[in-house]
């Protein structure tokens, strides 16, 4: 009988999971101080360099332990698949710009808001996964029902649910991993 053994397939991944279980600690044993520093985006002056530091981190953080498992359930549901089809390189370019164009975003449209939380890694992931069997001069038809069903949900929660969650970071993870999604298919 073979042996078996635990393997650390998917080192950004998991990376990203530890580190942000890390983060989680540490804002709980600093009273959210951590996070506020280093792992919120929110309208700072843009003569603080921790601002620019914030616009990759934020993603790290996350305001409480059932947001913190939510997010990398997804995460380490999706995203070893992904960087096992796309590599370590890829993935990781793809925390750190959706991370920098939800921070932007946040950081333009929305001054008097916080943000933090891999939700929109989570969501770019998802519509990285939807291109996963994209081939050339074809369009799938689960890559245009998850574009609608994500969108229009995301559009609807915006516009008519009060609640804390940021649809704007949502939907710039879609556009994200649309995009990572159709280039990386593309080439390969």
């Amino acid at each position: 009988m073979k042996k078996k053994r635990i393997t650390f397939n998917s080192p950004i991944v998991l990376g990203f999971v530890i580190i942000s279980f890390g983060v989680m600690v540490a804002n709980y044993l600093t009273a959210g101080l951590s996070n506020q520093l280093l792992f919120l985006t929110y309208h700072s002056s843009l003569a603080s360099p921790l601002t620019y530091v914030r616009f990759f981190t934020h993603v790290l953080g996350h305001s409480g332990w059932s947001h913190y498992i939510s997010n990398m359930m997804y995460i380490l549901l999706l995203g070893p698949m992904l960087e096992e089809k796309y590599g370590s390189r890829a993935i990781i370019e793809v925390i750190l710009i959706t991370g920098l164009m939800a921070g932007l975003a946040n950081w333009l449209l929305f001054p008097g808001v916080g943000l933090c939380g891999a939700s929109s890694v989570v969501f770019a992931f998802i519509l990285m996964t939807s291109f996963t069997s994209f081939k050339e001069g074809e369009i799938p038809l689960t890559v245009i029902l998850v574009a609608i069903i994500f969108i229009g949900q995301q559009v609807y929660e915006g516009l008519f649910v009060a609640d804390n969650i940021s649809n704007m970071a949502h939907i710039v993870g879609g556009i994200v991993g649309a995009v990572a999604g159709y280039t990386l298919n593309k080439k390969a």
